[in-house]
């Protein structure tokens, strides 16, 4: 099979979106190649390259961007050289390796197919809750723990160097939600309705916070000035609540584990599919 044929299987599983304005397809290669094998990772980096071509394989399947900038661009879109991207594009060219970005299409799913396999990592299946009505917003009831106790836990599940959180160690914990990145304006507009309240995705979370019972968030992209601050003055007034910093690609890699199951169904036995682990993008001192 060629890639484009595997990928027109891959897009047949998925949910319909709007082609014309979706981040994801081929970043680099040649989509009429013959398939030698798949690998799945979170990001293509050096490391993910490299090990592709270890594994006999030339199709990379990814979920983050190849070249360094939110449009995902097949080449580099700016008025300098980057001679990182110039020698990265001759390595992928070395390797005969062909990337296909799936980004947009696998948060189509219901459930979202990259927080279905972070889900199953975590082992938390059994304990998700009814849902609030806020975007990518994933609510457990798990059983009791402290504050430390799941550090410990997300640090070993996700395969940390080490894990920054906000809260107090002791504190206990049982109501958790896994939410998205807290990029301002990441859903929708934000500002005052016409009675003069401020609505934005981060406000929304501190009120099931203050009001919904929940006693910790593991995000995605982070940023201090809002959420977190609350937090840290919550914790700090005596109450029980947490932040666990895990990292963007950290946090989703277990996904692209899960999507080397499902595209395993999709493709003939004889081409065989790997998942890559992406080693942590942060080191410790």
């Amino acid at each position: 099979m060629t890639h484009q044929e595997i990928i027109d299987k891959i897009k047949a599983y998925h949910p319909k979106i709007d082609e014309s304005v979706t981040c994801d397809g081929f970043k680099a290669g040649d989509p009429s190649d013959e398939c030698t094998g798949i690998v799945t990772a979170i990001v293509p980096t050096i490391d993910a390259i490299e090990k592709t071509a270890e594994l006999g394989a030339n199709l990379l399947i990814v979920h983050e961007p190849t070249f360094y900038m939110t449009p995902d661009y097949t080449d580099w879109h700016t008025d300098f050289e980057n001679e990182t991207v110039n020698e990265k594009k001759k390595l992928i060219e070395k390797y005969g390796v062909t990337i296909w970005r799936d980004h947009d299409h696998m948060h189509a799913h219901v459930p979202d197919s990259i927080f279905t396999g972070v889900i199953k990592r975590l082992g938390w299946e059994d304990y998700m809750i009814d849902n609030v009505e806020i975007p990518m917003f994933f609510p457990f009831e798990i059983p009791e723990m402290t504050v430390g106790e799941m550090g410990s836990f997300l640090t070993d599940k996700f395969k940390l160097n080490g894990l920054r959180f906000i809260g107090n160690p002791e504190d206990k914990l049982r109501k958790v939600a896994i939410i998205a990145h807290l990029c301002p304006g990441i859903f929708g507009a934000e500002g005052e309705d016409e009675n003069g309240n401020y609505h934005d995705y981060a406000t929304s979370i501190i009120k099931e916070l203050e009001h919904g019972g929940y006693d910790a968030v593991i995000p995605g992209e982070i940023i201090e000035w809002n959420l977190l601050s609350y937090i840290r003055d919550a914790a700090r007034l005596g109450r029980s609540k947490a932040c666990f910093n895990v990292g963007h690609f950290s946090l989703e890699e277990p996904g692209m584990e899960y999507a080397a199951e499902w595209i395993r169904e999709l493709v003939p036995e004889e081409i065989p599919v790997h998942y890559v682990r992406v080693e942590e993008i942060y080191s410790y001192s």
